[in-house]
């Protein structure tokens, strides 16, 4: 049995304003386990990025807690990674010193992570652009580049909030391929939102659906897919027999009227 490294407990998010007090999510209960990536799905505006801004202990909730390794989150923690739709890299630092800005700004850059960095750029597919800056790369490159960023700080948790719906759609199936892969290869823990229900079949162990605001925890679903260990990538768990089945229950789930 895997062990839990983050409890959302009873977490409800209350925002305040001149014009009244608006519920975005309630009491909402969840464990995630090391190792694993969870999906979180809901509505437009039903407070997924606030969940994870909670998480994230960018903001307080207005009841509830979230520990990490059985530790109350808080602003200054430096276990989480989080990677926004927008990669943030800095036109004026070539790739190599946008990977090690972290580092810089924690203190912690040496020779050795020097080395680390360089070598994650050659690992994934990045060797040849060290010294490129990010206007030379393409979109799914520099997602990658901003990938490797968070990873080489070795968070205990990744918060991915849609990642890659700034890109087109062929570069977004390929570059959440990678990125999948990348992960499962260096055994993160990660929580991804997306409004992109195949997607979240497609790189999460377990999909969490939320409700309209204030959101509540409707269900969450178990992806098991049969397939060869060969074919078990993003793209490959497209081709699983059991996709549509998921497809159709998460979007039942969802009770999306267009």
């Amino acid at each position: 049995m895997k062990n839990i490294l983050v409890q959302i407990d009873n977490v409800s998010m209350t925002f305040h304003s001149l014009e009244g007090e608006t519920e975005a999510i309630k009491k909402i209960d969840l464990d995630i386990y090391e190792g694993e990536i969870v999906g979180i799905v809901g509505p437009s505006g039903c407070g997924k990025s606030t969940l994870l801004s909670i998480i994230a202990g960018l903001i307080e909730p207005s009841s509830g807690k979230i520990l990490i390794k059985g530790k109350k989150v808080s602003k200054s923690n430096r276990n989480i990674g989080y990677m926004f739709q927008k990669d943030l890299l800095l036109e004026w630092r070539n790739i190599l010193q946008n990977v090690v800005l972290g580092l810089e700004i924690q203190g912690k850059l040496n020779s050795i992570y020097y080395e680390k960095a360089k070598q994650l750029l050659i690992n994934y597919g990045l060797g040849d652009f060290i010294n490129s800056y990010p206007s030379q790369l393409s979109g799914g490159m520099r997602q990658r580049v901003a990938l490797i960023r968070t990873l080489i700080l070795e968070p205990d948790l990744l918060l991915l909030d849609e990642p890659f719906s700034a890109l087109d759609y062929q570069t977004r199936l390929a570059i959440a391929d990678e990125i999948g892969i990348i992960l499962k290869r260096e055994g993160k823990t990660a929580i991804l939102v997306t409004h992109d229900i195949a997607e979240a079949i497609s790189l999460c162990d377990r999909v969490v659906i939320l409700s309209k605001r204030p959101a509540i925890v409707k269900e969450i679903i178990n992806i098991e897919l049969s397939l060869p260990e060969e074919k078990n990538t993003p793209l490959g768990r497209r081709e699983a027999p059991e996709f549509r089945y998921y497809f159709n229950k998460i979007w039942k789930e969802l009770d999306i009227h267009v």
